[in-house]
C-alpha cells in the first residue's frame, strides 16, 4: 500500500492534485481546503496517503498530516460515508474541528459540510464518540511515535527531500492528547473527557496542558 507520497506538483485540479514522483505521476484527491493549502507547480510536496481499491476502482487520497489520514479512515468505518463524504467533513471542520465537534456532540457542525444530512451527521457523532480519543490523542505524539505508526510504503524523491520544510510543532494539540491522557487515567470515559477537554480548548485555545486539566475536571464535576 502506498502511504506516503514525496515528489514535485505537475498540477492541481478541482478535486485533485497530479504528483510527479520520480517520473511516475500520481493522482491524489484532496479536501477543497488541503487543495488550496498545497504549493503551486512545480513546488516540493509530502502528503500521506490512503489508498481505496475496489473492483472497478482505485483512488489514492492525500492529507498534510498523519492525523487527518486516520480521521479520514475512522470517519468511513460510520455507515453511508463513504470517500467523498469524508473528505467534505475533513475539507469544511479539518481535523481539530471534527475532533471538538464529535466530542461536543455536535452534529449540526458537521451537517454544515456539503453532502451530509442530519441523520448521517448524528451517526457520525454517536458511533465515533468513544473511537476518537484514540486519533486525538495521536496529535500530542512526537514525530518519532509517527513515522512508527506508519507502516506503509513511503515513496520519495531526493529533490523533495531537500525542499521539504521542516514541520512546524503544534503545541496546541499536543496539550489536548496530555490532557486527554490525563483525564482517562484518572477513570473518566474516553467520550466523558473527551468531551470536556473539547470544550475547555473551545474557550482557551491556546492553554497549556496544566489549564486544560484543571477546567476539563471543573465542567466534569459533578452539578448541584
Amino acid at each position: 500500500m502506498i502511504g506516503k507520497l514525496s515528489g514535485v506538483v505537475e498540477y492541481r485540479g478541482d478535486d485533485h492534485v497530479l504528483i510527479d514522483v520520480r517520473g511516475v505521476g500520481y493522482v491524489v484527491y484532496c479536501s477543497d481546503r488541503v487543495l488550496m493549502a498545497l504549493p503551486g507547480p512545480g513546488e516540493a510536496v509530502a502528503l500521506y496517503t490512503d489508498l481505496l481499491v475496489r473492483e472497478d476502482l482505485m483512488q489514492l487520497f492525500g492529507f498534510p498530516t498523519l492525523v487527518e489520514k486516520e480521521w479520514h479512515r475512522l470517519l468511513m468505518t460510520v455507515q453511508g460515508v463513504g470517500a467523498k463524504a469524508s473528505l467534505a467533513i475533513l475539507g469544511a471542520l479539518g481535523p481539530e474541528g471534527v475532533s471538538r465537534a464529535i466530542a461536543l456532540g455536535d452534529w449540526n457542525a458537521v451537517k454544515a459540510a456539503k453532502g451530509i444530512g442530519p441523520k448521517t451527521a448524528q451517526r457520525v457523532v454517536i458511533e465515533l464518540k468513544d473511537k476518537a480519543p484514540s486519533v486525538m490523542a495521536m496529535a500530542g505524539r512526537g514525530p518519532a511515535a509517527l513515522a512508527e505508526a506508519m507502516e506503509d510504503e513511503v515513496i520519495e524523491t531526493p529533490a523533495a527531500t531537500r525542499r521539504r520544510p521542516a514541520p512546524k510543532p503544534a503545541a496546541a494539540p499536543a496539550a489536548q492528547a496530555e490532557a486527554l491522557s490525563a483525564l482517562t487515567n484518572l477513570g473518566y470515559a474516553p467520550g466523558e473527557a473527551a468531551a470536556a477537554v473539547a470544550e475547555a480548548l473551545s474557550d482557551m485555545p491556546e492553554a497549556a496542558t496544566s489549564d486544560l486539566i484543571r477546567t476539563a475536571l471543573k465542567a466534569l464535576a459533578p452539578k448541584g
